[in-house]
């Protein structure tokens, strides 16, 4: 009975040198391919080369090498077909049963700044995935590793019983076409930027798993966290937890929305989040009062919520948030005082995210719809280029800052919203209403006497004079909104009656 065969091909040479002395040990036969080769005969282990199989030497630089009949008939000719069988005797073709390969490194060098075009399209592999996409596909026979995880169950199972089972084969073929699928993703996701194409005809993502949940949603439900492959920068899958359990699918969906409010801010700012949607945010010349803000926006709410902070989070700041129930506090760093003092709490968990200021404002935003996918640019604009000023009386500078503040948050709540604010603070917030009446409802009964001299923020145009009215019967000075609505006389005819000032932004801001 002739030997068993394994050609060995990689680019990471992690583990290769033992995992192949030990195939050796096992009398299989070991064919290799330029740098895996040469390491493996300088170890001592016996390899033959792949141009002695081939009959043909690697050429252009290492371009042609694999793409040959002697070796792509040892993948895929189906070993109990007797036509096969027959073929492979003709032509000289003897079996492979088993591929190790890993591809060029074309992620890692699209990911380097420097990197040129020219460089970027060499470490495009070719010979590789198309080995492993044919030895793949013929997994009934052969056995293909991609995943350097694999070598040991591979070795336990020959051990054991000179071959790998049937499951073992097709999950690692399931594992080649997730990894080749993934490599011809980022290469593709290249070209489209190289050729500023951001909406191609035919559109693919790849994204690494970082954790599977507990849960998802819900407790029946179950799920797994996955990374942004580039662009990750500043996010939420790049923060070091410092303290706490693991976080939840509901913990990573309000802190990434935390995250992303935050971003709007510069000064000293302190969000709370609480089911995806604001419900505290203060900013000031320090964090502390800040915080002291963020907390008297909503005492309720942010009861078992998510805050995140734009500055270090001090002694002090942490004093006021261990007296909260919190699920998670973000911060670009902890002093070690705080981090004592918020570490003393069992549940809360603690992210550090060292470049949480950091804009991903060129990374597309992705919703799964049933049956298809919706794919837009980020929200990345506040206002228009030119605020329009509709009514008789104008925002105070103080006014002005206090609407600017406010339309930062409303443009994270969800649609319809409606954000009070006063010394930037938000005193009031309506979220996700199916009427935007409604959500200033909501807001002005939250605010309470304290929306007198307050302004306020809509993410989207008054179909009606009704909400002006409202907020004129509450104490309200002035409005940010988006206009453009068909009655857009009558919500200006309203406040200029009720001595408010109202501005256009030109810029709506749904959030669904």
């Amino acid at each position: 009975m002739s030997k068993k065969r394994a050609l060995i091909s990689v680019f990471d040479k992690t583990g290769i040198v033992d995992f192949a002395r030990k195939l050796h040990e096992l009398d299989w036969e070991i064919i290799s391919t330029g740098g895996t080769s040469k390491l493996l005969k300088t170890e001592n282990i016996p390899t033959i080369d792949i141009s002695d199989v081939t009959g043909f030497p690697e050429c252009f630089d290492g371009r042609v090498k694999t793409l040959h009949p002697k070796l792509h008939g040892g993948f895929l000719a189906i070993r109990d077909n007797v036509e096969h069988q027959k073929m492979m005797a003709e032509l000289e073709i003897e079996p492979i049963d088993l591929v190790v390969c890993n591809l060029y490194p074309f992620r890692e060098t699209v990911s380097k700044k420097d990197a040129s075009h020219e460089e970027i399209i060499e470490n495009i592999d070719i010979g590789g995935p198309s080995m492993l996409r044919a030895a793949s596909k013929n997994y009934r026979f052969v056995t293909v590793i991609t995943d350097i995880k694999d070598y040991e169950k591979v070795l336990n199972e020959l051990k054991e019983k000179n071959e790998t089972s049937l499951a073992t084969r097709e999950y690692l073929a399931g594992k080649v076409f997730h990894y080749t699928a993934a490599y011809d993703t980022l290469i593709a996701g290249y070209f489209a930027k190289h050729n500023n194409e951001k909406f191609p005809d035919k559109i693919t993502f790849t994204f690494d798993k970082k954790q599977e949940m507990r849960y998802g949603e819900n407790p029946h439900q179950k799920a797994s966290f996955y990374t942004d492959i580039f662009e990750t920068e500043g996010s939420l899958s790049q923060a070091e937890q410092l303290h706490g359990k693991e976080l939840s699918y509901n913990n990573i969906n309000d802190a990434n929305g935390a995250i992303e409010l935050l971003k709007e801010f510069d000064e000293p700012t302190i969000v709370a989040i609480k089911h995806a949607n604001p419900c505290g945010v203060g900013s000031s010349a320090n964090l502390v009062d800040a915080c002291r803000k963020a907390y008297e926006s909503d005492r309720v709410s942010i009861f078992g919520g998510i805050v995140a902070a734009n500055r270090q989070l001090d002694e002090a700041t942490a004093k006021i948030l261990s007296e909260i129930f919190l699920e998670v506090v973000i911060a670009p760093s902890f002093s070690d005082e705080a981090l004592k003092i918020l570490s003393a709490k069992k549940n809360i968990r603690l992210l550090q995210l060292s470049n949480i200021e950091k804009n991903n404002y060129k990374s597309l935003q992705i919703k799964k719809v049933t049956g298809g996918l919706l794919v837009q640019e980020r929200d990345d604009l506040l206002l228009d280029e030119q605020i329009n000023y509709v009514t008789e009386k104008r925002p105070t500078e103080k006014e002005m800052q206090n609407l600017l503040f406010a339309m930062k948050v409303v443009k994270h709540a969800k649609s319809n919203a409606i954000v009070l604010a006063k010394d930037l603070m938000t005193i009031g917030i309506g979220n996700g209403q199916t009427s935007r009446i409604w959500a200033l409802e909501n807001a002005v009964k939250q605010a309470g006497e304290n929306a007198k001299n307050a302004v306020l923020a809509s993410d989207a145009f008054f179909p009606f004079s009704d909400c002006v009215e409202l907020a004129a019967a509450n104490g309200i000075t002035a409005i940010i909104q988006p206009g453009g609505s068909m009655r857009d006389k009558d919500s200006i005819e309203a406040a200029n009656k009720f001595g408010i000032a109202m501005i256009f932004t030109g810029m709506r801001h749904f959030k669904h």
